[in-house]
């Protein structure tokens, strides 16, 4: 196995030399600026001395390259970025990136062939006590509890989680000041992956994926809430469109055969097409085998404006796109005070797309495909049998001739 990742110092050139080079034809329908197939790149890059490091995912196809690197410098962030060019790079230097002003620390080159940039933010962990919740309240949250800062969260060494084998690694982390020992026994858990061609994960929810994007799956697991029934949360931050925020969407399908009982896909557009998009179904799950009896809702709130110097400070996203004040943010909170949730086995995760160029839309599965044929084709069988019938019948009177 070739790992590619060490200490660099300065400019750091991500070279198709130092990576692990996957060969994969991907038969992906989606992609931007048109392309169908795509070579996945996946390196920890490491700086030295600091034991900080970034992920960095590489899609390469005939004219365009889709850069993703994600990282834990300040709050779980990544930055994602769509060129016109197989040939583009991306170069880190870790004395910018971190310094206090880190502009300029983290590039993809040539920048005139980038096509669309965007990031994305997981700024806080939310609690809520979910026993005051009033009658009739149209969020199923109570009395907020203070957020855990992810900015402030101690976080794994990258390179110890990197398969290659899964194109995935785990960023997991606890708060780093802990008074009240509630993560002694628990983590909080960021597993990325890549893909190399279209599919659907083994695990509900499902989501259908192509090439252009990587999965994300947050997990809450061993924290001891802060109530008996507490809900959880995350809020969320992206940089708007210019003065606005991206577009919010929700897409529904009478197909629930990878999603059961659940028939809806959220979907956030910065946009239109070259752009990013993000999508997940409104739904998480209280127990590592995932099934109906511990599926949990997940609702999401209003996107957004919103104020930089509220939200943690993210090192790569100043370092790429400079200061920028054009934020928005949504806040996520999973489960309800009735029903299964995170106290039955301390236990919560939920999954996540993020992708450039035009998202994966559901298709009618082979099951549904089948039952719509047996329903409509029954009635038409009887329909043209029943024809045969009378033609023939009718044929045959029409040939008699008497002997008289």
């Amino acid at each position: 196995m070739c790992r590619c990742w060490g200490p660099y110092r300065g400019w750091v050139p991500c070279a198709p030399a130092r990576w692990f080079f996957l060969s994969f034809v991907c038969a992906a329908p989606f992609g931007l600026l048109g392309e169908e197939t795509r070579q996945v790149y996946m390196e920890v890059i490491s700086g030295s001395p600091n034991p900080q490091n970034l992920l960095h995912i590489r899609a390469v196809g005939t004219n365009s390259t889709l850069h993703y690197v994600w990282s834990v410098l300040g709050p779980p962030a990544v930055v994602l970025v769509g060129t016109n060019t197989n040939q583009s790079v991306l170069r880190v230097n870790w004395s910018l990136l971190l310094s206090p002003d880190p502009d300029g620390g983290l590039m993809v080159l040539p920048k005139n062939s980038i096509q669309f940039s965007s990031a994305l933010i997981f700024t806080r962990l939310l609690e809520f006590n979910s026993t005051k919740e009033p009658e009739g309240a149209a969020q199923p949250t109570g009395k907020p509890y203070p957020p855990y800062s992810l900015a402030e969260f101690s976080w794994n060494n990258i390179t110890h989680s990197l398969d290659l084998a899964t194109l995935s690694a785990v960023f997991q982390g606890h708060p780093a000041d802990d008074p009240t020992g509630a993560f002694t026994n628990g983590s909080l858990a960021f597993k990325v992956q890549a893909f190399n061609g279209p599919g659907r994960p083994a695990q509900p929810p499902r989501l259908l994926h192509s090439a252009d994007a990587c999965q994300l799956e947050v997990s809450l697991a061993g924290a001891s809430p802060r109530g008996n029934r507490s809900l959880f949360g995350l809020e969320v931050a992206t940089l708007g469109i210019g003065p606005d925020c991206p577009t919010v969407k929700e897409l529904y399908s009478i197909d629930d055969e990878y999603a059961p009982a659940v028939f809806q896909l959220n979907q956030v557009l910065w946009g239109s097409s070259p752009s990013g998009f993000m999508q997940w179904r409104p739904v998480a799950f209280s127990q590592k085998q995932r099934a109906g009896e511990s599926a949990l809702s997940c609702h999401a709130s209003f996107l957004h404006p919103t104020l930089a110097y509220s939200l943690p400070h993210s090192p790569i996203v100043q370092a790429f796109f400079g200061s920028p004040n054009n934020f928005c943010a949504f806040n996520l909170t999973f489960g309800a005070p009735t029903g299964p949730g995170y106290w039955n086995q301390h236990y919560l995760s939920w999954s996540m797309l993020l992708g450039i160029g035009i998202p994966p839309v559901d298709a009618l599965s082979p099951l549904v495909l089948g039952i719509m044929a047996v329903a409509l084709g029954t009635p038409g069988l009887m329909l043209l049998g029943g024809g045969l019938f009378l033609l023939l019948r009718h044929k045959q009177y029409s040939e008699y001739q008497s002997i008289n």
